[in-house]
């Protein structure tokens, strides 16, 4: 199975479609009157869909098991075919079209089992994704040319005692989503040295600002004091959303002490200056995060 844990619980929504076509205006009759023989065929059909659709990840080795929230199917007569569509929700990591699309084959499976006793030229086709929302088919575009610039707050490190690596994991994450570092320095932990350093990119229009290091409790952890001088706007949802994700995997993460928020127009996020830390931190805030340049212009969430 697919590695889900650094992923965030997000809507999912997925809608498929199957169709049986039957052989005979008396077909469709008996299924409208309700006497076929075997029963409801619509009532007991979305019944097996419904439990189809909590059982894909009994059948099929690779679907994990998720919450179901919500299964509906609706079914509509076209002359001798019957449409069936089926939706499924959740609130979770990863989505559900193939509990969507296995939901809607064996709602087509029981119609066709029901149907056979009255109707031998019964025949199930187009079994298909017609929709699916949430995840990285719903990512708003990244902003293009974004100046970003990477600063690494460490004593030790700019003394050349010990290696940058979260500053550098950043860079990484950063590269994975097409977006180039302009400018990456490591400086230490002086609250002087971070002002300036923030208003000298802030005076070339730097757009993204990311810092890691001094977010905890030292003495020489003065990262968030640093920046809260500086700040026009606080965003306080970004460091929330970051120290959510990151409690649920490490029962620390409510230590950090991480801000971010708006100079300007400039987007400033501080992060831990673990490897671990910057890693939930990216996880947790990006590509989403980057949609309030979008915001910023006067664009609707």
């Amino acid at each position: 199975m697919v590695d889900i844990t650094h992923k965030t619980n997000t809507l999912r929504i997925a809608t498929a479609q199957a169709i049986v076509q039957v052989s005979r205006p008396e077909t469709i009759a008996a299924i409208q009157n309700r006497t076929v023989p075997k029963g409801d065929v619509f009532e007991m059909a979305k019944a097996a869909g419904l439990l189809a659709v909590k059982k894909t990840p009994d059948l099929l080795p690779d679907c994990h098991p998720i919450p179901i929230e919500y299964t509906g199917v609706t079914y509509r007569i076209e002359d001798l075919t019957i449409v069936i569509e089926l939706t499924v929700k959740t609130i979770y990591k990863t989505g559900v079209e193939v509990e969507a699309m296995h939901g809607a084959s064996v709602v087509a499976l029981t119609l066709y089992d029901m149907l056979k006793p009255i109707d031998k030229g019964v025949e199930i086709r187009n079994i298909k994704l017609l929709e699916k929302k949430g995840g990285k088919s719903d990512r708003k575009a990244i902003p293009e040319n974004l100046k970003t610039a990477v600063i690494v707050c460490s004593d030790s490190i700019s003394k050349g005692i010990g290696e940058d690596k979260s500053g550098r994991k950043i860079i990484e994450k950063l590269d994975l989503l097409g977006i180039e570092v302009n400018d990456y320095s490591i400086i230490p932990d002086s609250k002087t040295t971070i002002q300036e350093k923030i208003k000298s990119l802030c005076a070339f229009s730097y757009q993204l600002i990311l810092i890691t290091g001094g977010t905890g409790l030292s003495p020489r952890d003065v990262t968030p004091e640093a920046v809260s001088e500086l700040i026009d706007r606080e965003i306080p949802g970004i460091a929330e959303t970051a120290r959510q994700y990151g409690q649920e995997r490490i029962p620390t993460s409510m230590l950090s002490r991480s801000i971010a928020g708006l100079i300007g127009e400039t987007l400033v996020l501080t992060m831990p200056g673990s490897t671990g830390g910057v890693t939930d931190y990216m996880d947790a805030l990006f590509p989403h995060v980057l949609h309030v340049f979008s915001v910023m212009k006067g664009n609707k969430h």
